[in-house]
């Protein structure tokens, strides 16, 4: 019994060693790998010291000059909030205008996500070539960032909002589609049989046997790529395609630090706002989802 012990025991150490013989290899790579992207990318610590101090002094410009004896004065006192939003009306309109791009492209984007979602599922494709096309095209659009895709649209259709709309929608499209086909690959397969077994189309069977399981989470997910897209909109403006951050991209090249503040403080605000009320829904969906 000792000799068996004794084997045993040097049988569990040789394991143990190999063990972290490869633990330490595997950090060994990491930080290889680390240090490399590092370097390629440039990412020097002397650069990074060298910048904070300017950073932080952009910062500290965008600083409003608030005085606590004219806080609540007119928009004509210096040191007033009026003072410092005294461009609120069109920023709302410009919030509001963003917040309209963002959702007619979670919109459309998310209608196409589910027309080729259940394609792009191994469980519910009708065959290989058809997964595999809508895989891979679903890949396609959303490995391209919005912000290239409204640099092109800009320059087709032109300086506005339906350049950002298009543009947002594709890439929703492609980002939504997987987050769908997931939720479909991961649902209970016993409706779908029976669907098809009573003679049911294919198309009856996403409908009536898939839809039906998956459609809390697809809300979900839509909710959320609302969210995204609010703050995707507000970028893409940069470049000419509408809404609050076109008018974002002009204070800054144009250093005006307290109007870029207010900006960023109300955007700040709308997705905030949008962020708690998506949260609410997506909780009462779930919830009656349970029930």
């Amino acid at each position: 019994m000792s000799t068996a012990a004794q084997r045993g025991e040097a049988a569990f150490q040789a394991a143990r060693r190999a063990k972290r013989g490869r633990a330490l290899l595997g950090v060994a790579l990491f930080l290889a790998a680390l240090l490399a992207s590092a370097w390629m990318s440039e990412f020097h610590p002397a650069t990074l010291a060298a910048g904070l101090p300017r950073a932080g002094d952009y910062f500290a410009r965008l600083l409003p000059d608030l005085r606590w004896a004219a806080l609540f004065g007119g928009w004509e006192t210096e040191g007033s909030l009026a003072f410092w939003f005294y461009r609120l009306d069109k920023w709302a309109l410009l919030l509001l205008e963003t917040a309209n791009m963002a959702a007619l492209a979670t919109l459309a984007g998310g209608v196409a996500a589910l027309l080729l979602s259940f394609a792009a599922a191994r469980n519910t494709a009708p065959n290989a070539w058809s997964y595999q096309l809508a895989r891979r095209g679903l890949e396609a659009v959303r490995t391209v960032p919005e912000i290239v895709y409204a640099l092109i649209l800009v320059w087709a259709f032109g300086v506005g909002p339906l350049a950002g709309i298009i543009a947002i929608a594709l890439h929703t499209a492609g980002a939504l589609g997987k987050l769908f086909a997931e939720a479909i690959e991961n649902a209970a397969m016993g409706p779908w049989d029976a669907v098809r077994a009573a003679g049911g189309t294919w198309v009856q069977a996403c409908r009536f046997a898939m839809l039906p399981q998956v459609a809390p989470n697809l809300v979900s997910y839509l909710l959320l790529r609302f969210e995204i897209n609010v703050r995707g909109a507000s970028v893409i403006g940069f470049v000419g395609a509408g809404g609050i951050g076109q008018e974002l991209y002009l204070v800054i090249s144009q250093n005006y630090y307290e109007e870029i503040s207010a900006i960023i403080v109300l955007i700040v605000i709308v997705v905030a706002a949008i962020d708690l009320l998506s949260d609410r829904v997506r909780r009462g969906l779930v919830g009656e989802a349970r029930a």
